[in-house]
């Protein structure tokens, strides 16, 4: 019962809110849908139709009507990318940055009347609760494919998988939107970006088995894709060791390799300390759940592993850096990984840390994990 209730409700809160702002914002030839593809635009400047759908699981079709729309009202230019002339960048007009303050003190309004009877506590439960539902939701979106999508393939590397001569795969689609990530195009997925056919890598992979002694998959999340355990097992059955990169916010999936003997190593990003996860992969909040029990999994040392964190100046200090130390305590291995400014960033303008702070976070660290290193100092 509580379930379509639910459902129901989360229905009237969509319909009134849609039905209040197409009032309001008819003055500006403007809907509900039209005012929040305007507002996502001028918030991330540059952001590409594509990256707007994932980002809210929204339709392309519905995307590209609206878009549309906002060029005929002149609220919304579209610039091809220099880098990649398939993906397109939208950018607000000086006609849109006029309106725009006006569209958030509707919204403003608006949310003020829902909630002018609700309490602090009362608000803080629901939006943990709403979160929570939320996270689940955009996981079961992710996860819609079965077959694993690959984006770039290494071919051969010393570097990505520790003590061995590798492969490394890249997958596509995140459900994380970490600003300093230097995969945008694997995160977002640019449009028309060309897939990799899982045989032919299969069939390099098989020629130079002699050769190679593991594959690397990373990406992206690879644990998105619930045909992962199926390809892997292709991987494995060349006589090949697998290494996974993981996010490790896909707890049931990892351990399920695990128990299967299916990954022979497993780097897991912890992307900070747990108080401030949630802006550290660029959401508004975070269930860490899944997250804590995969750090507890890999604690158990049933197989080799590592952590590692990108330390990024905004979103790293000494206080974080001795909180995450109490949290990975125990641990085996833990390596700090220095970020560096590039362009395929998902957000520019972050910056790396000194050397002399990086050694200090080191040295804090090694109280609780002693095998803490350091990599990428430059």
């Amino acid at each position: 019962m509580a379930r379509n209730v639910l459902s129901l409700d989360s229905s009237i809160l969509y319909r009134s809110s849609q039905k209040h702002f197409d009032k309001i914002f008819a003055k500006y030839n403007l809907g509900y849908a039209s005012s929040l593809f305007l507002t996502t635009i001028y918030e991330h400047e540059g952001i590409t139709m594509n990256e707007i759908a994932i980002t809210g699981n929204f339709d392309k079709g519905t995307i590209t009507k609206s878009v549309q729309k906002l060029q005929e009202l002149d609220y919304v230019i579209v610039k091809s990318n220099e880098e990649d002339k398939r993906a397109k960048n939208l950018y607000t007009t000086n006609k849109a940055r006029d309106i725009i303050t006006d569209i958030y003190l509707a919204k403003q309004t608006w949310w003020d009347h829902l909630l002018q009877d609700v309490t602090d506590e009362e608000l803080s439960t629901y939006l943990k609760t709403n979160d929570k539902i939320l996270q689940r939701a955009r996981e079961y979106d992710i996860k819609e494919s079965d077959e694993v999508k690959i984006f770039g393939f290494q071919k051969l590397t010393l570097l990505d998988y520790p003590g061995n001569m590798a492969s490394t795969l890249f997958t596509g689609g995140c459900n994380f939107r970490c600003p300093f990530c230097q995969n945008r195009s694997l995160v977002f997925l640019n449009e028309g970006a060309p897939e990799l056919d899982k045989d032919d890598i299969l069939s390099y992979l098989n020629d130079r088995k002699g050769l190679l002694d593991g594959v690397c998959i990373s990406g992206g999340e690879p644990l998105i894709y619930k045909g992962l355990k199926d390809f892997i097992k292709k991987v494995k059955a060349l006589g090949l060791n697998v290494k996974l990169d993981t996010n490790g916010s896909f707890y049931d999936e990892l351990k399920e390799l695990i128990d299967e003997r299916l990954v022979d190593y497993v780097a897991m990003d912890v992307k900070n300390c747990k108080e401030r996860y949630a802006e550290t992969i660029g959401l508004d909040s975070y269930d860490l759940t899944s997250i804590e029990k995969s750090v507890e999994l890999l604690k158990m040392d049933l197989v080799d592993y590592e952590f590692r964190t990108t330390i990024v100046k905004e979103f790293h200090d000494l206080e974080a850096i001795e909180s995450l130390g109490k949290w990975l305590s125990g641990a085996k291995r833990l390596y700090l990984q220095q970020f560096v400014a590039r362009d395929t960033c998902i957000q520019k303008g972050l910056h790396a840390l000194d050397k002399d702070t990086l050694y200090a976070m080191r040295d804090i660290l090694r109280k609780y994990i002693p095998s803490t290193e350091l990599r990428g100092i430059e």
